[in-house]
């Protein structure tokens, strides 16, 4: 099994609350994150795939063909947005790290090739806070 990681950066603006609850207790659990005025984030999305690599080329997949999947079904849906009005498939959900890496997984897994099966979605918040989604 041959595992390729592709990285690519967007940079978009949230906050956490989640609605069911009072401005107070949003604050006193999600901080700063749930300025009203929302905040941003520098964001790197590492997609990893898996598979056994074509033995006329030896990819495992071609590489220009993942960016292009991953700009057109993530990157240009996230880049420059804000993650809690502007992103489809964040609709009504805490829009945590946590769960744009779910969301992101799911953007791009029904889109893959038969060969290839995507492994993990690791996204930077910070330079040091990440989360991995696996499936």
């Amino acid at each position: 099994m041959v595992y390729l990681t592709r990285q690519e950066h967007f940079n978009a603006a949230h906050k956490l609350f989640n609605p069911k609850w009072s401005k107070e207790q949003n604050d006193a659990v999600f901080g700063v994150c749930a300025n009203e005025n929302w905040h941003g984030h520098n964001y790197d999305l590492f997609v990893t795939i898996k598979g056994t690599p074509d033995p006329d080329t030896g990819f495992l997949y071609d590489v220009k063909k993942l960016s292009v999947l991953i700009k057109e079904k993530v990157i240009d849906k996230l880049d420059h947005k804000n993650l809690n009005l502007d992103v489809d498939f964040m609709k009504d959900q805490l829009c945590s790290t946590e769960n744009l890496a779910v969301g992101i997984w799911k953007q791009l897994e029904p889109h893959l090739p038969a060969q290839v099966q995507l492994h993990c979605i690791k996204l930077y918040e910070t330079a040091r806070i990440y989360v991995e989604y696996f499936g």
